[in-house]
């Protein structure tokens, strides 16, 4: 009977079907030969002589791209496919030997990106489909009892953790739609709260090795037995594992989070103002669960996914091919007269824009962009004392990390600032360690900077629009520059006091940390403010600033 059921599927289920078999095997093939689905290595060599002519020729397209962006004087879809195939152009002038041809472009694509993307997207637009994502609006809009700061930290904070142990792309792809479904509900912008929620993915993947591509890679990359591997065997007992992360970045991760609460307040007054009361038993009751037997099946293999995904560092099963499985299995379960509006959901123009936006930045790599932004890098280190270099390192790797992140993706950059990062601490005679996370905190939470700083941020962005509330890049650069300078500006102080001062005052910043959260909630609630209104009252650190200053002129 089941077998029956399973052939006589809808021709359009098996096409679904095949697509998604077809993107698993080019995220296996390029996975495979690239280590990760990095753009699949072609041998491209440019010519002799040519100096630093193709580098300024891929910046000038870089600008050429995000001016079409910034402008929206064409979709950013449209502007990532114009700089693609302008750098496409520039790569075949400067190359050796015969043009490109289209089977050597798409390796440029990241497959593993992609099929991870496609994947998720249609389990989404399955799972949306039994009410799930309503229901879980009404739970959060009951615990917040109908304040909205409240309701935006409750999505936040969800945001985040989840973030952490799983990637931050797949928590943007399962909370997008119950935030703008809760924004519907109660007669709110979903933009300010979507923003607000991808920054703190951003945040929140930084924390583990697992919530952010550039840690995944970092942690591939700089383990001990790939170090071991590489030009610099004898650092690789400065290898890194999968606790060292959450060791070394999870605390001063922690020390961001109420300053970005206080800022995203700050920023959007008036949008996370007031309250939204409604009947929640009327609320349950129009958006309850419409389909239970396919949550039960859908809910099974989700849950199936995200524990592979949890277990990836032992597994060593591409996440893509755990995504595309997922969704393979999903609309096999699916009713075939209901198969359309699951694949409808799936954001095509979003999948064409990383397309698009992957042959850009891989084509910029082989001009050779990135390995000179590295190669300034490191001559700015090296511009220092012998008794500085290490500081200098640190703040340095930092912040080109972050800049650069926010304005190129940051898995190329990241991959090229590897063997630089190894070559400086050999060279140099820095310890590896503190360079890694800097590394780490600078190209994950640069991310934050712009619309197109991290892959959360489009898959976010194509999800609101689709939905009828487009994000552009200059709303998105005015929340999430500041929040990305202040992290950034954060983390500068951490790194430098806990690796250059003492190791032993990573311990001290968590107990200031939460010892400073108490104090400000138990202050806050003192004076009547709700808990999430309490978390961030800026007026009992001023007051308590004021009274110091008093005291210290009168002694």
């Amino acid at each position: 009977m089941r077998t029956n059921r399973i052939m006589n599927r809808h021709p359009s289920q098996w096409i679904a079907l095949l697509a998604l078999v077809g993107a698993g095997v080019m995220s296996f093939i390029t996975s495979s030969n690239a280590g990760g689905g990095a753009g699949v290595d072609i041998g491209i060599s440019l010519k002799e002589g040519l100096g630093n002519e193709p580098v300024w020729v891929g910046l000038g397209i870089l600008l050429f791209v995000y001016a079409l962006i910034i402008s929206e004087v064409v979709h950013r879809t449209l502007a990532a496919a114009i700089g693609g195939l302008a750098a496409i152009i520039a790569l075949n002038y400067y190359k050796i030997g015969d043009a490109l041809t289209l089977a050597e472009t798409t390796t440029l694509i990241e497959w593993e990106t992609i099929g991870l993307l496609l994947g998720m997207m249609v389990m989404v637009g399955i799972i949306s489909h039994t009410g799930l994502f309503e229901w879980f609006a009404v739970q959060a809009y009951k615990q917040s009892k109908g304040n909205v700061w409240s309701l935006v930290v409750i999505l936040c904070v969800v945001t985040a953790v989840l973030s952490a142990f799983l990637d931050n792309v797949t928590t943007m792809l399962l909370l997008t739609p119950v935030t703008i479904q809760l924004a519907r509900v109660l007669d709110l912008n979903p933009i300010p709260i979507l923003i607000a929620e991808v920054i703190f993915s951003n945040i929140g993947g930084t924390a583990t090795m697992i919530g952010d591509p550039p840690n995944i890679i970092i942690g591939s990359m700089m383990s001990e037995s790939a170090i071991a591997q590489s030009n610099y065997p004898g650092l690789a007992s400065d290898g890194v594992a999968f606790n060292d992360f959450i060791i070394e970045l999870a605390p001063g991760i922690l020390l961001t989070i109420v300053p970005t609460f206080m800022m995203l307040k700050w920023m959007y007054a008036d949008e996370f103002a007031g309250e939204r009361i409604r009947d929640v038993k009327e609320l349950e009751s129009k958006y309850g669960i419409k389909d239970m037997r396919m949550l039960k099946i859908s809910g099974f293999i989700l849950s199936a996914v995200i524990l592979c995904f949890f277990l990836n560092p032992i597994l060593h099963i591409a996440v893509s091919w755990v995504a595309l499985v997922g969704a393979v299995l999903m609309l096999l379960a699916t009713d075939p007269h209901e198969l359309e509006e699951p694949l409808e959901k799936v954001e095509w123009t979003t999948l064409i824009f990383f397309a698009g936006l992957f042959v850009l930045i891989h084509s910029l790599q082989h001009l050779g962009v990135i390995n000179w932004i590295g190669t300034q890098v490191e001559a700015a280190i090296g511009f220092f004392s012998a008794e500085y270099q290490f500081v200098a390192a640190l703040v340095i790797i930092l912040w080109v990390s972050a800049i650069a992140s926010a304005f190129i993706d940051n898995i190329p950059y990241t991959i090229t600032m590897i063997p630089i990062v190894l070559q400086i601490s050999h060279t140099m005679g820095l310890e590896l360690g503190p360079l890694i996370w800097a590394l780490a905190f600078g190209a994950c939470l640069g991310g934050n900077g712009t619309l197109i700083g991290a892959s959360a941020n489009v898959v976010t962005a194509g999800m609101s629009e689709e939905a009828g509330y487009p994000i552009s890049f200059r709303q998105f650069f005015k929340a999430g520059f500041p929040v990305m300078l202040m992290t950034v500006s954060i983390m500068t102080g951490y790194i430098v006091v806990v690796y250059w001062v003492g190791k032993i005052w990573k311990f001290a910043f968590v107990a200031i940390a939460i010892l400073g959260v108490i104090w400000q909630y138990s202050n806050g609630k003192k004076k009547g403010k709700n808990w999430a209104e309490a978390l961030v009252d800026t007026q009992s650190i001023s007051e308590m600033i004021a009274e110091t200053l008093e005291q210290s002129e009168e002694e």
